[in-house]
């Protein structure tokens, strides 16, 4: 698994969007974006998760901040979870796992004794130039927004 740190810069990456439309880091050149890498949509963690940056999406945007979600569920699963739920932002399918590698979150996890390879929850906040200025690991899921917003405004 790689390890990226606060201080380094962003992997650069090109993926496809819930449309199957490309989006690249690059896209967001000169603003502040927050990568967020969760397991599974629909699923009751992150569902919270997604739902909790939905409600304080306005005051992200606020702040001039860009939300990107990744999973490894493909463009179908996060056209129905967006729709579902009403998502403001774009969902990255990344089913091959490249940015999921690039980015260090694939890897082992353990859940009631089982050891199983996963995506581990991990969100990425990136300041104009895509150094990293905060990683939250293992994000508080009903709380998501309010750490985003608390790291980014400690780094202005």
């Amino acid at each position: 698994m790689k390890h990226l740190k606060v201080g380094d810069k962003a992997p650069q990456f090109t993926s496809k969007d819930q449309n199957g439309t490309p989006v690249s880091l690059s896209d967001y050149s000169g603003k502040r974006v927050v990568i967020y890498f969760y397991p599974k949509d629909n699923t009751p963690g992150c569902t919270t998760q997604a739902c909790n940056l939905r409600d304080n999406y306005d005051s992200i945007q606020e702040e001039g901040i860009v939300i990107l979600g990744v999973s490894a569920d493909d463009e179908k699963k996060h056209q129905k979870f967006i729709a579902k739920f009403d998502l403001p932002f774009p969902l990255l399918a990344d089913t091959e796992k490249d940015l999921l590698n690039l980015y260090g979150v694939w890897g082992e996890k353990k859940f009631m004794g089982k050891i199983y390879d996963g995506i581990h929850r991990t969100t990425f906040l990136l300041d104009e130039a895509h150094t990293i200025v905060g990683i939250i690991e293992k994000p508080k899921t009903k709380e998501h927004a309010q750490e985003v917003l608390k790291i980014f405004r400690e780094n202005n």
